[in-house]
């Protein structure tokens, strides 16, 4: 019998509370990209970065459990009138298209999936659970061009790539930006269930 996924919903205090085990998913998860000694994607600077999106009170995270065991987590937040998301865009796709309110854009910030469970559907699982029952018109998301795994992932559940941003973090790399609409009305799904 398969077991169930399990997701946790948290919010930026209790992301704050589960730090250690933030860092032991974008460990496992990231494990060869952080061998390579690629700066921006070493755990100390990930975990600078996730203290930073924790200070935003709507963080939102699920974290995906199996058994038990952590095995996956994404998160994001609604872009507020001042975000910072999108300096370092290379062009605006359309005029207006970086004006936020607030509730106009939820910025996924990070998906990820420990590699003994991948290929198993728990990252569109995870993406689907973070997404429900958001009341933006449209999320967005950075994803690097080579990272052809994610990329293509993105593309089958939805999502188009309409530019191109460099994020202000140290050594971060140059992405494409991907936008997904989002429907009026969604609910979230069960907190638990099997995925297929």
């Amino acid at each position: 019998m398969i077991e169930p996924v399990v997701f946790v919903r948290l919010d930026a205090a209790g992301a704050r509370a589960r730090r250690e085990v933030v860092s032991l998913v974008h460990r496992d998860s990231y494990a060869e990209r952080i061998a390579t000694g690629d700066a921006f994607a070493g755990d100390r600077a990930f975990m600078t970065r996730f203290d930073a999106y924790t200070s935003r009170d709507a963080f939102d995270l699920v974290m995906a459990y199996v058994g038990g065991e952590p095995v996956g987590q994404a998160w994001g937040w609604p872009l507020p009138p001042d975000a910072r998301w999108w300096n370092g865009l290379e062009t605006e796709p359309e005029p207006g298209f970086t004006a936020e309110d607030g509730t106009r854009t939820f910025a996924l910030s990070e998906i990820m999936v420990r590699r003994a469970w991948t290929g198993q559907g728990i990252a569109h699982a995870l993406h689907d659970e973070l997404l429900a029952g958001r009341r933006e018109r449209r999320a967005t998301l950075l994803v690097q061009p080579d990272n052809g795994t994610a990329y293509a992932a993105y593309l089958r559940w939805g999502w188009t790539p309409v530019a191109r941003l460099r994020p202000g973090w140290p050594d971060a790399p140059l992405m494409d930006v991907l936008i997904l609409p989002l429907p009026p009305g969604s609910t979230p799904s069960d907190r638990s269930r099997s995925v297929p």
